[in-house]
């Protein structure tokens, strides 16, 4: 959530990053007024206690008539208090709820519009021209199914769409992935952490994932538990309730965790294969740091992926991703697109957000400097989604007779091998 001091002293910021956003602008004045009745009510409280106090240290000392016009007044006082405990009460729990509703503010020099007006900030590597080298370059699928590494068939009919095997040797270029990934991350300071698949509502809610993300959240109503769509999650929820001292930071930890996704709203969209599935695997790098610091943090996760990415030999694009795209946690958000070579376009592989203190508040994580206790920044950033990567190496490295070449990082953990093979023509 955001400072609500913020909000009171700088309305028009707060309305603009609403607007820029393309969420509810009349939420500012909402919370404003309710903030308002808050703080009133909340003084009424206190002044009527006091008088309620000292009205109890007057009556013994009165007798007759001026001690019975005092327990009068004392009679209306308490009725009067328990009314302006339940108004501060009721006050406080809609600026709660209103405030819960507020997205993240926008960092200023995020482009403004939708999902198509990224700005692009850099390009990496060259794209294959497979006609100059003679032949049609065969989708991920095709090529999983060659190499006997991709079952989307028995995937559908044990659990339906959007679900899949990986076998054989597609098992084993997960598993080089994970290990590849994890091994960068440690090298660059990272606790690797393997993190809970479910978890309770304040943890999902404290990191904005009951928000505008709700409807891709799988829930197990009977144990009130969250299936995590991401690590961040659990990594995010990790220090809740707790102080951490300035000393410590910045905390880095590498999460692997299973994830879940409902995938509302993609109806007919990547329904060959599995670039978008119900649930994958993913490797992802979380920050704490102080909040001066999450903007440097940010491009460091950043250099962080794009080390990842060119390390396996594959074109990508950086984008800074617009203001009506960013999740409700992201103050600003970089994607790296890998190019998909049947696809002829750029698609997303890893992305990096800055939350700056906006989950800290809400999971009360703080940090103490001296004597002083304030809330901290977080950052996440996607380092190895498998089943996109996977479509990405299969599709990059692809040769001729249907072998793909296996990029060098991952070499040591397969055995040493260079080419998968087709195990099918």
């Amino acid at each position: 959530m955001i400072d609500l001091r913020l909000l009171r002293e700088d309305p028009d910021r707060v309305r603009a990053s609403q607007r820029a956003r393309g969420e509810d602008v009349a939420l500012v004045d909402a919370l404003l007024s309710a903030d308002e009745r808050r703080r009133s009510s909340g003084v009424r409280f206190d002044e009527l206690r006091a008088e309620q106090k000292s009205l109890g240290k007057l009556i013994p000392k009165a007798a007759g008539d001026e001690k019975a016009e005092l327990l009068k007044r004392a009679g209306q006082l308490a009725a009067d208090v328990k009314a302006a405990d339940a108004d501060r009460d009721a006050a406080a729990t809609e600026t709660q709820d209103l405030l819960l509703k507020l997205s993240n503010l926008v960092h200023p020099d995020v482009p403004v519009g939708g999902e198509e007006d990224f700005a692009t900030l850099e390009t990496h590597g060259s794209i294959r021209d497979f006609d100059a080298e003679g032949f049609a370059p065969k989708d991920h699928l095709e090529l999983g199914q060659l190499l006997g590494a991709i079952d989307v068939e028995r995937g559908a009919k044990v659990s339906g769409s959007r679900f899949y095997f990986l076998t054989g040797v597609g098992a084993l270029l997960e598993l080089a992935l994970v290990n590849a990934a994890m091994a960068q991350a440690t090298a660059a300071g990272f606790t690797p952490m393997l993190t809970p698949a479910l978890v309770r509502p304040q943890s999902m809610a404290g990191t904005g994932f009951l928000g505008q993300a709700a409807q891709d959240v799988y829930h197990l109503e009977r144990d009130d538990l969250y299936l995590v769509g991401t690590s961040e999650v659990a990594l995010a929820a990790y220090h809740m309730d707790e102080i951490i001292d300035a000393d410590r930071l910045p905390l880095r930890y590498a999460g692997f965790s299973p994830c879940f996704r409902r995938e509302a709203g993609s109806h007919g969209k990547d329904t060959r294969g599995i670039f978008r599935v119900h649930q994958f695997d993913k490797v992802e790098m979380f920050s704490y740091v102080a909040p001066e610091d999450s903007q440097a943090e940010h491009q460091r996760l950043l250099e962080w992926e794009k080390q990842w990415l060119t390390s396996l030999e594959l074109p990508f694009r950086v984008i800074d991703v617009a203001s009506g795209d960013l999740g409700s946690s992201a103050a600003r958000k970089y994607d790296c697109e890998a190019w998909i070579p049947t696809q002829g376009k750029y698609r997303e592989l890893t992305s990096t957000s800055d939350c700056t203190e906006f989950q800290s508040r809400r999971l009360s994580i703080r940090v103490r400097e001296d004597k002083k206790v304030r809330p901290l920044a977080t950052l996440n950033g996607t380092l190895c989604a498998v089943p996109r990567t996977i479509v990405a190496i299969l599709e990059n490295h692809q040769q001729a007779d249907g072998s793909v070449r296996v990029p060098e990082v991952l070499r040591p953990y397969l055995g040493g091998r260079e080419l998968l093979e087709p195990v099918t023509r």
